[in-house]
């Protein structure tokens, strides 16, 4: 038997407690004077039986059945109009369903710049059975449901996540929003006053990031496809009307540029629906033959657009951000399409990075070149992030870095320098914690409904098929060191794209910067001044 009495003898209540162990499963507290005793579960009623064996008297657990791998594998129907259905089992009470359009701003060349954020705007207002927003919401609301709208560079998706009971009352809405909207003068005023606070906003807001990437997407394929606006201009916004948006919508928002996908329902049931309210419905816009559709290749040109910009007063409050110059760099990648895009997956992985509070956080880690090679070394540095963009028929992959104004020459040097490191040595455990990693992220991002939807979609919208995940990991798994410095030999024979925003007045040339990617260390020519 073990006693242990607390030594303080100052202290009645603790001098009269002593704690009394033995071998047996109960154990003995004497307080105040007075015994209380205590049961406690151990190991000794099953002396033998291993952790691995059910034990003796217990009911046989019972799991749910998988029913066949086919019930993992996302299922694709072609309606009669070209409208591609495409559904994932997920089990649970509600369902995520959306529609996805090969529409964005990438195909506004012939017309006035901002009409995907327009569109985006005006989602889920009046529509002909709907007379206005808030009789949306509470259609939702009684599903226990929620919309929302999204427009990027090559596609637009309307989704709705709600009880799964509520199905038919979704793809309904769905159809009378994407087919059916009123577009009144009203939304539209509304939308343009909207508008304009969100660009406001963004001129405002610390972090610059969606700015530099509108940037180095204009420097990279300067005025086509992928390199148009995503924003509406402000000049633009008096001249988005009704009469533009449905010459737009009746080119893109065609069955065969469609998806209906869905998370967590069957997929007869979402294919009887789509049916029901998608097959033969007439948009407001009529059903006349699509005669613009722009189907322009993206053409990477390189080059550079610079933003001179007083960075000194973005956040007020009494722990400011310093004044900074931030500058993104990026070279040519590939597209999704292609077998390379895994490789520089797991390249952008490698190089990971974040900024000077989060370099460290989950999804980039504190092993990654970025942050080892240049926010570890380099104190003066508050951002060094990779970004990796990639298309349908292109791809960018960028570094985004902050520094002090006076400081902004040795940014770019140890930038570049970077990039040219990507085709040197790559050591076995940093290639195989860069693959672990992205499969890590890819798995538990795909834990999510809305993430599979979009998942889901996106694929089916490009290629007609979805990869699963497993098949994902697998081709992960085969990338190789001399996979990623082919990639990475072949981009660098690109000319680079920059963008650069605030005070650049010690931004090297871009002449300079290519000449520092061309070379064999990745240095700025030195320059030699009589006076400093």
């Amino acid at each position: 038997m073990i006693s242990k009495v607390p030594s303080n003898p100052y202290d009645p209540v603790l001098s009269s407690l002593t704690w009394q162990f033995s071998p047996n499963t109960r154990c003995v507290f004497y307080r105040c004077g007075l015994a209380v005793t205590r049961s406690y579960s151990g190991g000794g009623s099953y002396p033998n039986v291993s952790l691995t064996c059910p034990l003796p008297g217990v009911p046989k657990a019972v799991f749910a059945a998988t029913e066949g791998r086919e019930r993992f594998e996302t299922r694709v129907t072609v309606l009669e109009n070209g409208l591609r259905v495409a559904s994932q089992n997920k089990f649970g009470q509600f369902c995520t369903v959306g529609i996805l359009v090969n529409s964005g701003s990438r195909h506004e060349a012939k017309y006035p710049s901002g009409i995907a954020h327009f569109l985006e705007k005006l989602a889920f207002s009046s529509t002909a059975q709907f007379s206005s927003k808030d009789e949306i919401l509470l259609t939702l609301e009684k599903h226990g449901g929620i919309c929302d709208c999204q427009a990027s560079r090559d596609t637009i998706m309307y989704a709705v996540s709600a009880d799964a009971k509520g199905l038919d009352t979704v793809v309904n809405l769905l159809a009378d929003v994407a087919l059916q909207p009123r577009l009144s003068d009203e939304e539209i005023e509304m939308t343009r006053m909207a508008i304009r606070f969100e660009l406001e906003d963004l001129n405002m807001r610390p972090d610059p990031e969606p700015l530099l990437t509108e940037m180095i997407h204009a420097a990279a394929y300067r005025e086509n496809t992928v390199g148009l606006k995503r924003f509406c201009p402000v000049e633009n916004t008096d001249k988005i009307d009704q009469k533009v948006l449905h010459s737009y919508l009746s080119n893109y928002y065609t069955p065969d540029r469609m998806v209906l996908a869905g998370v967590g329902i069957e997929h007869e049931q979402l294919v009887e629906c789509a049916k029901k309210y998608l097959l033969g419905v007439e948009p407001v816009w009529g059903n006349a033959q699509s005669k613009e559709v722009d189907r322009s290749v993206a053409q990477y040109t390189g080059g550079i657009v610079k933003v001179e910009k007083d960075m000194s007063d973005v956040s007020l409050g009494p722990t400011p951000i310093p004044e900074l110059t931030h500058i993104m760099i990026g070279l040519e990648s590939c597209s999704f399409l292609e077998e390379d895009f895994i490789p520089f997956a797991v390249l952008n992985m490698m190089m990971g990075g974040g900024g000077s509070f989060s370099a460290g956080g989950p999804g980039k880690g504190m092993f990654t070149r970025l942050y080892l090679n240049v926010l570890n070394r380099h104190h003066w540095m508050y951002n060094a992030t990779s970004y990796h963009h990639s298309y349908e028929d292109t791809g960018l992959l960028c570094i985004h870095a902050s520094a002090d104004p006076k400081q902004v020459r040795e940014m770019v040097e140890i930038i570049t320098r970077e990039f040219i490191l990507m085709a040197g040595a790559i050591g076995e455990v940093e290639l195989e914690r860069a693959k672990t990693q992205l499969k890590s992220m890819l798995m538990m991002n795909l834990e999510s409904r809305p993430v599979i939807f979009e998942d889901v979609g996106r694929q089916v919208l490009a290629t007609n098929t979805r990869k699963l995940p497993h098949e994902l990991c697998a081709l992960i798994s085969k990338v190789k060191s001399s996979d990623i410095k082919r990639v990475v030999t072949k981009m660098l024979h690109k000319k680079p794209a920059v963008a650069a925003l605030g005070d650049l007045s010690d931004l090297p040339t871009y002449e300079h910067i290519q000449e520092a990617l061309s070379s064999k260390d990745g240095r700025l020519p030195r320059l030699y001044r009589l006076f400093r």
